[in-house]
């Protein structure tokens, strides 16, 4: 095993997250910190003039903020960013994949027809059964197991007891985070003349495509017949389910404790707030934001790109607030 961690100039650093540079470039970084805890070689981050003023006096080695700073006089370095919280998410990034380990813990069983990659790390416990596919840089932690024939691209981050079904295909760059399950048999019965429940196959698979995110113990069952699919650039927060035959679209996120049925279908760049409950085969076209602890009925549609919607049944917000209202009005009145 082997750890990687490497300083980066502030120029370079500024090159990565499309800020102007303020100062020396030649300052070397070696990792983000908060204006609290910072110490030389630290970048830290500053969102308006109070903390900026904290972060000038602060042991940071490199500042990143907003334009409101663009003429502070200061000999510290500044990175000017038009979208500073942006800026330093990718500084953050930047820093993720400077340490990384390489090789592989005895532990681990890989089986010998597993493709490894260079530059992968498999943790202790972690089991990669037969004809599974790992791409370069991935990184696989503690007790996870990689079923048969499932394809994890180039720099993927999978987290501790992680469980992937056979057959599941990662794209590149995915972050799976402790805990969760990709695969997972989905939850689809016939049931019959007796009032008994069969299984209905659940023989198709799971695509998750480029920059996906999933968080701590969600849940994506694999297809009934086809594949669930998350497109790229979606990110799921904690403890997120995701029923067989859903298709997720590009840049959704929906945040914990959301449950999406079976065979529904999310349009890109969407926005669920947490607790939302989605029923089977719904609509919900790209665009649309849907606020925490709304709810969905079975085959519904909703359209609306940029619309806010809220309540059971999930409805335009505007709507919601006024029915809010003149509910409040017959309160009243009957209580004259």
């Amino acid at each position: 095993m082997s750890t990687n961690v490497s300083a980066q100039s502030a120029q370079d650093i500024a090159r990565h997250c499309g800020a102007m540079l303020k100062g020396d470039g030649a300052t070397r970084v070696r990792g983000i910190a908060s204006i609290q805890s910072a110490k030389d070689g630290d970048i830290v981050f500053a969102a308006d003039d109070a903390r900026l003023k904290q972060a000038l006096e602060s042991r940071a080695s490199l500042v990143l903020t907003g334009q409101f700073a663009a003429n502070a006089q200061t000999a510290k370095p500044l990175l000017i960013a038009s979208d500073p919280r942006l800026a330093f998410a990718r500084v953050a990034a930047l820093f993720s994949h400077a340490e990384r380990r390489v090789g592989h813990d005895d532990s681990a069983q890989i089986h010998l027809s597993a493709k490894i990659g260079e530059e992968t790390w498999i943790g202790p416990g972690v089991v990669v059964e037969d004809r599974v596919s790992i791409g370069n840089r991935t990184s696989i932690e503690a007790n996870s197991v990689i079923g048969a024939e499932t394809v994890i691209g180039e720099e993927c981050q999978i987290g501790p007891n992680v469980t992937i079904y056979s057959g599941t295909k990662l794209g590149h760059r995915v972050v799976v985070q402790a805990g969760t399950v990709l695969g997972s048999t989905g939850f689809g019965y016939a049931r019959d003349a007796a009032g008994h429940y069969h299984l209905f196959p659940q023989v198709g698979q799971v695509i998750i495509e480029d920059d996906v995110e999933i968080g701590a113990n969600c849940t994506v069952d694999r297809g009934a017949l086809d594949a669930t699919i998350i497109r790229r650039g979606t990110k799921l927060d904690n403890m997120v389910h995701v029923g067989h035959n859903v298709e997720i679209g590009e840049d959704v996120v929906i945040a914990a404790q959301t449950g999406i049925s079976g065979s529904s279908r999310i349009g890109p760049s969407a926005i669920v707030g947490g607790q939302v409950g989605i029923g089977e085969h719904v609509e919900i076209e790209g665009g649309l934001v849907l606020g925490g602890q709304s709810g969905i009925l079975s085959k519904k549609v909703l359209r609306g790109k940029g619309i806010v919607f809220w309540g059971t049944p999930a409805r335009p917000l505007k709507d919601y607030l006024r029915e809010l209202a003149t509910l409040s009005r017959l309160t009243r009145k009957k209580e004259r």
